[in-house]
C-alpha cells in the first residue's frame, strides 16, 4: 500500500514539474502574435496552464480544431490516502459530482474527500471523437476506473481513416481522449464506450470521425458522441452541420474556454455543452458551496446559425440567433476532475491531472443524458425535452449570479441566460 501511494505521488510530482516546464515554453509562445489564446493564468492556490492542443493560432478558423482542455496545478503539498488521488485538495471524483448533480443522494455536502457514491446506468453507446492516437487509452481507463471504484469499461477504439494515426507530440490531445473516455464512463458505466480517432485536428479530418462516430453509435443500438473540441466560428460552417444527423444519436459539443462563440457548439444539431460552472468548494473543508458561472466558458449569439425551434421559448433574449450554451456543468479547472493519463504531455510527464475546461462538460453531460434512459433518436429531440423543461427546477438546476461573456458583459438571470444556458443538471428527469 505504501508503494502504491508513493507511486501516486510521484506521478503528480512529475506533473507538476512537466506542466511547470510547459508553463514556461506557453509564456513565450504569447510574445508569438500568431497565438491567440491565453496559456497561463494564476490562482491563489496553484496556476492554471493550457497545453499546445488548446491554443488556437491565426489561420486556424474554419481549417484545424482545439482541445478545450486545462490543466490546474496546486502549489500545496499533498498526501496520500485511500480515496481520491489526494486528500484534502477538494478537487472532483466521480462520485462528489454525482452528488452536486443529485444524481445520487446528497450526503456529506458532496465532499470528494467523504463521498463514495457512483452513478450508475446506462444503454448503447456512447463515442468520443478525438484527432490522433492514443495508445494507452484502455489501461489509463481501467486504472482510472480502478481508482474510483468504477465497473470495468467496454471500450472500443476505432481508426475513423482505417488507418491508426500518428500520435500528438503536445499529448495534448492524449489527455484530451482520457478526459472523455473516463467521464463518459464515470457518468454512465454500462454503456459502451468508442473512441473514435480522426486521423488529424483539421475539421476534415475530424468530421469524417464524426460520420464514422454516428455510425457506429447508431449500430450499437443508439447513443451519444461528444466532442470536447472546436474553433471559432466561419462562414461556410452550417454547410457541416449535416455532420451531426445520424438516426438514434444525440450529439454533444464543448462550448470553449474562452469568451465567444464556437464551432460545432453553435451548430443546432448539437446540445452545446459548458457554458462552465464553478463548483465552490469551503477551503478549509471541502463542502461544496454554490455552483456559479465560470467567466472563461465560451457562450453567446451565433454569427451565423439561426434561431432553431426549441430555442422559441426563448426569441426574446437571442433574436434570431441560435444561442450558446444549452447546459452547464462544472469547467473551471481550479474546480477541476481528476484524470489518469500515462501518455506523457507536452513531452514528458504523467499520472493523475486535474483538468477541467468544457472539454469537461461534453462527455459528463452525454454520459448523463446516455444514463438518464430516455433513449431519444436525434439531437433535435433531445435539445426539445430540456428546452420543454428548462423551467422545472426539480430537472434542472437555475444558475442566476454571476458573469461571463466577453468582458464580463452577459450576466446569469432566472432562467435560461447567455453564461449557462438553461442551467446545470439536476437528476436524470427531463434529460
Amino acid at each position: 500500500m505504501r508503494s502504491q501511494r508513493l507511486r501516486v505521488v510521484t506521478a503528480l510530482i512529475l506533473s507538476v514539474i512537466v506542466f511547470s516546464t510547459v508553463c514556461t515554453a506557453q509564456s513565450q509562445e504569447l510574445t508569438d502574435p500568431n497565438a491567440s489564446s491565453v496559456a497561463q493564468a494564476r490562482s491563489p492556490q496553484g496556476r492554471v496552464i493550457a497545453p499546445g492542443s488548446s491554443i488556437a493560432r491565426a489561420g486556424d478558423k474554419g481549417v484545424r480544431a482545439h482541445t478545450h482542455l486545462q490543466v490546474f496545478v496546486p502549489e500545496q503539498t499533498v498526501t496520500p490516502f485511500a480515496g481520491p488521488p489526494f486528500a484534502g485538495l477538494g478537487f472532483e471524483t466521480p462520485a462528489s459530482l454525482a452528488c452536486v448533480y443529485s444524481l445520487v443522494p446528497r450526503t456529506n455536502s458532496c465532499n470528494p474527500n467523504l463521498v463514495f457514491t457512483n452513478p450508475t446506468g446506462g444503454f448503447g453507446a456512447i463515442a468520443l471523437v478525438d484527432a490522433f492516437h492514443y495508445p494507452t487509452a484502455l489501461t489509463d481507463l481501467l486504472t482510472f476506473s480502478t481508482q474510483f471504484g468504477l465497473k470495468a469499461p467496454s471500450l472500443t477504439v476505432v481508426f475513423a481513416s482505417g488507418t491508426k494515426p500518428a500520435q500528438d507530440p503536445t499529448g495534448g490531445w492524449e489527455l484530451e481522449a482520457a478526459l472523455d473516455l473516463e467521464w463518459a464512463h464515470a457518468m454512465a458505466p454500462d454503456a459502451k464506450l468508442f473512441l473514435v480517432e480522426a486521423r488529424s485536428n483539421s475539421f476534415s479530418d475530424l468530421l469524417a470521425a464524426e460520420r464514422v462516430a454516428g455510425n457506429v453509435v447508431a449500430t450499437a443500438g443508439g447513443g451519444e458522441v461528444s466532442n470536447s473540441w472546436g474553433g471559432d466560428e466561419f462562414s461556410g460552417e452550417t454547410s457541416f452541420d449535416s455532420n451531426f444527423t445520424t438516426a438514434g444519436v444525440v450529439y454533444f459539443a464543448s462550448s470553449g474556454d474562452q469568451p465567444g462563440v464556437q464551432y460545432p457548439a453553435a451548430s443546432p444539431n448539437v446540445v452545446a455543452a459548458g457554458g462552465g460552472t464553478t463548483t465552490a468548494r469551503n477551503p478549509s473543508t471541502a463542502n461544496f458551496l454554490s455552483e456559479r458561472p465560470w467567466d472563461l466558458a465560451g457562450s453567446g449569439l451565433s454569427a451565423f446559425e439561426a434561431r432553431p425551434v426549441y430555442q422559441d421559448v426563448i426569441q426574446a433574449i437571442v433574436g434570431t440567433r441560435r444561442g450558446v450554451p444549452d447546459l452547464s456543468f462544472d469547467s473551471n479547472p481550479v474546480t477541476g476532475a481528476w484524470v489518469f493519463d500515462s501518455t506523457p504531455v507536452q513531452g514528458a510527464g504523467s499520472g493523475w491531472f486535474i483538468v477541467g475546461g468544457t472539454s469537461l462538460a461534453s462527455p459528463a453531460l452525454a454520459g448523463i443524458v446516455n444514463a438518464a434512459g430516455n433513449k431519444l433518436g436525434s439531437s433535435n429531440a433531445e435539445l426539445n425535452l430540456i428546452y420543454n423543461n428548462l423551467a422545472i427546477t426539480s430537472d434542472f438546476n437555475d444558475i442566476s449570479n454571476g458573469f461571463c461573456g466577453p468582458t464580463a458583459g452577459f450576466s446569469s438571470k432566472l432562467g435560461w441566460d447567455l453564461c449557462t444556458g438553461i442551467g446545470s443538471v439536476k437528476g436524470k428527469v427531463g434529460k
